[in-house]
């Protein structure tokens, strides 16, 4: 019996989008597409394959994502989170559909295994595989870190399994977007460091090993207690070394050298940097509101609102408010 509530946040996902939605028809009740304003062909792809489209002005992941957890109508027992360039294999389909009605009441969530696929081969090294997130939750549990960057869910009230199956990472954009992609979240994620280091929002302490996986969990920890402190060349340059030879980056061959090296290293260099720039642009402020300001004409989020200065995702037409928009889709509603 299907019993999953499966929801997508798109913008601009028409590459992607099909093939995520069919991945998971064999095991969703229903399916929520999220948008915020594509201008190509998402929606109607989306339609076209069954999903129930709404949309929604984008502010940050967990805010978007948090938002449809409180606004959409689902009737479905279980609610999976799945982004647009991610696939479910069909073994895990086919164990999601033989173990999930069983569980007992204990267990509000479920974990799954990630494998990332880069430049169309699977990276097994380098501490990449298996990374274990939480993306399956009874309706009612589970709720997203007000995060700006790497963002977990979080549930409450039970505890959570691990399956055994697999579902991939697999975006079909060249290195231009790889690059892109990950320059702008190289600023949210300097912008979460200094909202941290200056104690702007306390630590969430849901992101336990209860709360959701382990491996999550622990990686957080060692993130906030170790490698932010260091000074940001010493600790990505241990991080790139440490995942190339000790754990085994290399044998990942030439996708691996170029994976390990972008995302183990320049992109973790390119934080540090952003947050020295930062740092150093606002030395003398002394409020939070100062600072907050100061940092929102630097990254053009509006961090005071907490949303982007002009209130909208980039390449949203001009004109939508920041309250939030929600267009129905008259097809499936």
């Amino acid at each position: 019996m299907k019993s999953i509530a499966v929801i997508i946040l798109t913008f601009n996902e028409e590459r992607h989008i099909v093939r995520a939605l069919q991945s998971v028809t064999p095991i969703a009740q229903e399916i929520f597409i999220v948008d915020s304003f594509s201008t190509d062909r998402t929606i109607e792809f989306a339609r076209k394959n069954g999903a129930k489209v709404v949309q929604h002005a984008f502010v940050t992941q967990s805010q978007q994502f948090q938002w449809a957890l409180d606004n959409l109508r689902i009737s479905a027992p279980w609610v999976m989170r799945l982004d647009a360039d991610e696939v479910i294999e069909p073994e895990l389909a086919a164990e999601i559909c033989q173990e999930l009605p069983a569980l007992s009441e204990d267990v509000v969530g479920v974990n799954l295994r990630r494998k990332h696929i880069f430049l169309g081969r699977w990276i097994r090294h380098g501490g990449r595989y298996p990374l274990i997130l939480l993306r399956i939750w009874r309706q009612g549990r589970g709720r997203v870190e007000a995060r700006w960057m790497d963002e977990h869910m979080i549930v409450e009230g039970g505890r959570t399994i691990t399956l055994k199956g697999n579902f991939q990472d697999h975006n079909l954009g060249d290195l231009s977007a790889f690059t892109e992609k990950h320059n702008r979240y190289a600023t949210r994620e300097a912008i979460e460091v200094l909202r941290q280091r200056w104690k702007f929002v306390g630590r969430d302490t849901g992101l336990s090993h209860t709360g959701t996986s382990m491996q999550a969990s622990a990686k957080r920890l060692l993130k906030e207690r170790v490698y932010n402190r260091l000074p940001f060349a010493v600790s990505c340059t241990t991080y790139f070394l440490w995942r190339y030879f000790f754990q085994l980056g290399f044998l990942d061959g030439i996708q691996g050298l170029l994976y390990h090296f972008l995302q183990g290293y320049w992109y973790r260099f390119l934080v540090g940097a952003k947050v020295v720039e930062y740092e150093r642009a606002l030395a003398g402020l002394k409020t939070r509101e100062e600072k907050l300001r100061a940092l929102s004409a630097l990254t053009g989020f509006n961090l005071q609102g907490q949303g982007r200065t002009d209130c909208r995702q980039p390449g949203t037409p001009a004109g939508i408010a920041f309250a939030p928009v929600v267009v129905s889709d008259d097809h499936n509603s």
